[in-house]
């Protein structure tokens, strides 16, 4: 009986082993590809902005004889030159394309912005301290207090209507997502300039006399500046930028009392600005993913 027992066990462990090695080896499975998104910057995007201008024109007036041409060399208390402020909103819209390479960012952007800008500044040419002698803007004769006389008035009135730029930019990543850039370029804009011209005439014709013109002109200048730009997700970044910009010196004019009196003035200025500005950008390229 304990030899029957002894072979029954023997045969049950060989049938175990050859059914363990029957069975297929256990696969090897590899761990799941890990990916991290990289934030690309390369590609096109579009965007639009909005802020706030601090302009500044610094204009001079001369005054010369309508019928003559001959420059007035206007006397003592006459007010030739002066610079105000054109303070405004700004908004626009902007386009562009960058290429990063590593940590750097290198693009070309273009914006168009519709301008609030506007200041206003007055200049006279004064009269002869008795009247009703002529002086070199008579004839004319508007007492002022505390019994002085001024000349002809001119109130100039000046508006950027709109500008533009089209820049270079330069920036580094200080992190994956935060670029600080920063950039130069073309800038140009138009500006209208509003002369309002009045005067007091003792002779015929008798009375106060007064007059409007207004000129426009394009302006081509320069701009330079510095911004911080964010990616929010991958596709749409927020950005803010100081702009400094200067449309270089030009002419305006001339306005005139003609046929009235024989008194033009023409006015000379240079505009330059200083622009705050918040936008946000869609780049149209999405994340490039790598592998590891």
């Amino acid at each position: 009986m304990k030899r029957i027992v002894m072979m029954a066990a023997a045969m049950s462990l060989f049938a175990t082993g050859a059914l363990a090695a029957d069975l297929a080896a256990k696969p090897y499975v590899k761990a799941p590809v890990m990916v991290d998104p990289v934030w690309s910057w390369t590609g096109f995007y579009v965007g639009a902005n909005g802020g706030y201008s601090w302009g500044r024109s610094r204009t001079d007036a001369s005054f010369f004889n309508s019928g003559t041409g001959a420059p007035i060399a206007p006397p003592a208390g006459s007010i030739t030159s002066a610079s105000f402020d054109m303070n405004g909103g700004i908004a626009g819209g902007q386009a562009g394309y960058n290429w990063q390479s590593a940590n750097w960012v290198y693009g070309v952007e273009g914006d168009l912005q519709w301008s609030g800008e506007k200041g206003r500044a007055g200049y006279s040419c004064v009269g002869t301290a008795a009247a009703p002698v002529a002086g070199p803007c008579l004839p004319t004769f508007t007492f002022l207090p505390p019994g002085g006389l001024a000349g002809t008035t001119l109130t100039v009135d000046q508006k950027l209507q709109w500008f533009g730029t089209v820049r270079g930019r330069v920036g580094i990543l200080a992190t994956p997502k935060v670029l600080f850039y920063g950039t130069g370029g073309l800038a140009f804009g138009e500006i209208k300039t509003t002369g309002t011209m009045s005067s007091f005439s003792l002779i015929a014709p008798f009375g106060p006399i007064g007059s409007v013109g207004s000129t426009s002109t394009t302006r081509v200048g320069w701009t330079a500046g510095v911004g911080v730009e964010g990616k929010i997700t991958q596709n749409w970044n927020a950005k803010l930028e100081y702009l400094y910009m200067d449309l270089g010196r030009f002419d305006s004019g001339p306005f005139t009392l003609a046929p009235a009196l024989p008194i033009s003035v023409n006015v000379s200025s240079r505009f330059t600005d200083h622009i705050l500005r918040a936008g946000i950008n869609y780049q149209f390229s999405g994340p490039v993913v790598a592998k590891y």
